[in-house]
């Protein structure tokens, strides 16, 4: 709780739907804990989802898997983190998702997903 908060995936999740709303978006959402889920789940989006925002956490420093499908994706990317990971231990300050994203938002506790929503709404060219 000290490094990311108390609050629930269900709370970030409606932080994010929240947002979203404002500027006219609708959300999909995909958790697991497995690289290969999320990668399938990337490649699902590919037709379907006019961005992404990920948390990859840990996967966030060696997921080259995850780095490839979401180069092969056609619109915003945003890396979220709720702590700064260039401000931790020393193998955290490696991304390799930064490189095929769009931007990052970090370190912001629970705000960097209203933030990345409004970062990719602004990517879109969309108003709230």
């Amino acid at each position: 709780p000290e490094l990311y908060g108390d609050l629930t995936l269900a709370d970030h999740l409606g932080t994010v739907e929240s947002t979203s709303k404002e500027y006219g978006l609708e959300v999909e959402h995909f958790q697991s804990n497995l690289e290969g889920e999320l990668v399938e789940s990337i490649q699902r989006a590919r037709d379907r989802c006019v961005a992404i925002i990920i948390n990859p956490g840990a996967l966030t420093h060696y997921a080259w898997s995850i780095h490839d499908d979401l180069a092969a994706f056609d619109g915003p990317i945003v890396e979220v983190h709720l702590t700064n990971p260039a401000a931790r231990e020393p193998w955290r300050h490696t991304s390799v998702i930064a490189p095929v994203a769009s931007g990052t938002i970090a370190g912001f506790g629970s705000d960097v997903y209203r933030l990345a929503v409004i970062a990719v709404a602004e990517l879109l060219g969309l108003k709230p």
